[in-house]
């Protein structure tokens, strides 16, 4: 098999990667559509994620007030307990539980003693599947309630999901709903589940959550994040911890403002940033973010140029640079600078080993193109984006491994079973298996 046109990015919000697929075997002629991954901005950096771990925007992450409560009619002295209310003969009335929400408090640290120069989120991991909670301030402070993280700009890296009642990615746990139509965890949603920070090369200490009550002390603590060994690359730039005060004040409002996606008010914040310390490559790299989403690709390119040249080991403003690359299909560039942020750091970063297999794909450099694609695959834990898998099929497939081709397209599926591009994914699996029956399996590894 052979591929076609590129696979390409457009430059509108809602960009399509496009792969024109067809074979000189079996005479396919099929277009594969694909939603592109999420820009930076709904991720922060991501990151971050990690898994795609990346930086992500905000400021501190307050504590979310209670809800109001009931006055009752008569005395209560079960803490445990709903009173009754007036009008109402429910014997059931005294026995259910009110649903407490649960308050966490503290403080993230690297492990020399300095709060991370730039907003950290913080998550909660209940059966592998991690749930961003809240950020860190300017100190590494943070504050909220559990399952009220509505102002979290979650990394695309991350799934729904968390608690023993959780059945995997995309599922929602057993929380209850408080007066008002919030939900809220209850202590038994926990168990089992930690609390820690998420930064691209670092290691965070963990929180265990397990007997943790909704009236305990809040503050857990400090976890400390312990820098990984052989790992050039970070999410948070060192010139932000060399930023006078005026340009981070500017720098945080910028953030803020960001987070409310008032863009225009964020755009002013961080140029006066990079007006008052020119190296402030994580200003730059935000002010590239925010002309990206406005399509204007050269002012963009500039933004993204300044912060690389600000910091070298400032991995975000690659991201950037490379995905611009791809709008434009060069796919050179694409590899070249995709390849650099994965020597900087090889394990945190998905994203670059897919882009760098879509580009190698198109460069028709496939033994590359299939190392990447099996990268992205290994290291995207939390099966964020599922395209990997469809990439390496078809990697596979142009190197007549139609078995190995099969079962990648076929987990695809599994993870994104219903949509337009799992139509185009269905027929074109059915013409590769077709092809998989004359072809012998391949060994089994000794």
């Amino acid at each position: 098999t052979r591929c076609g046109k590129d696979y390409n990015l457009d430059s509108a919000g809602s960009t399509m990667h496009k792969l024109y697929f067809r074979s000189g075997i079996f005479g396919l002629a099929a277009i594969f559509a694909f939603a592109t991954l999420a820009l930076d901005a709904q991720r922060g950096g991501a990151a971050g994620g990690a898994g795609g771990a990346g930086s992500v925007p905000g400021g501190a992450a307050g504590g979310v007030a209670g809800p109001s409560r009931t006055t009752p009619t008569m005395p209560n002295n079960n803490p445990n307990t709903i009173p009754n209310l007036p009008g109402t003969n429910n014997p059931q009335q005294n026995t259910q539980p009110i649903a407490r929400p649960i308050f966490l408090s503290g403080k993230v640290m690297l492990s020399d003693g300095t709060p991370p120069p730039e907003p950290v989120v913080i998550e909660m991991l209940c059966n592998g599947t991690p749930r961003p909670e809240g950020y860190t301030d300017s100190k590494g402070r943070f504050s909220f309630q559990l399952g009220q993280n509505t102002d979290v700009m979650a990394d695309a890296s991350y799934s729904p999901g968390f608690g023993p009642g959780s059945m995997g990615p995309g599922s929602m746990g057993q929380g209850s709903t408080m007066p008002g139509g919030q939900s809220t965890i209850r202590p038994r949603d926990i168990m089992g589940c930690e609390l820690r920070a998420s930064l691209a090369g670092f290691r965070s200490d963990s929180v265990n959550l397990a007997m943790r009550r909704s009236l305990d002390d809040p503050d857990v603590g400090t976890i400390l994040l312990h820098r990984m060994a052989n790992v050039e690359g970070l999410t948070i730039s060192a010139t932000s911890a060399l930023a006078p005060k005026d340009a981070r004040k500017a720098f945080e409002k910028g953030r803020a403002e960001e987070r409310k996606n008032k863009l225009d008010d964020a755009e002013k914040n961080f140029e006066k940033a990079v007006a008052e310390y020119p190296k402030f490559a994580a200003a730059w790299n935000e002010l590239g973010r925010i002309h990206e989403q406005r399509n204007e690709a050269g002012e963009a390119r500039k933004d993204y140029a300044q912060a690389m040249a600000s910091d070298s080991k400032f991995v975000n403003p690659y991201e950037g640079m490379y995905r611009l690359a791809a709008r434009e299909s060069k796919w050179q560039d694409v590899a070249d600078t995709s390849d650099r942020v994965i020597r900087l750091n090889p394990y945190d970063f998905p994203s670059a080993y897919f882009y760098n297999a879509v580009a190698n794909l198109n460069l028709k450099k496939l033994d590359d193109a299939e190392k990447s694609a099996r990268e992205a695959v290994k290291l995207d834990t939390r099966h964020a984006n599922p395209r990997s898998e469809h990439v390496l099929g078809v990697i596979l497939a142009q190197k007549q491994d139609f078995h190995g081709a099969a079962e990648h397209m076929e987990a695809f599926l599994k993870l994104v079973p219903a949509g337009q591009e799992s139509d185009q994914v269905k027929k074109q699996l059915a013409e590769v298996q077709k092809v998989a029956q004359t072809q012998p399996p391949a060994p089994a590894a000794p």
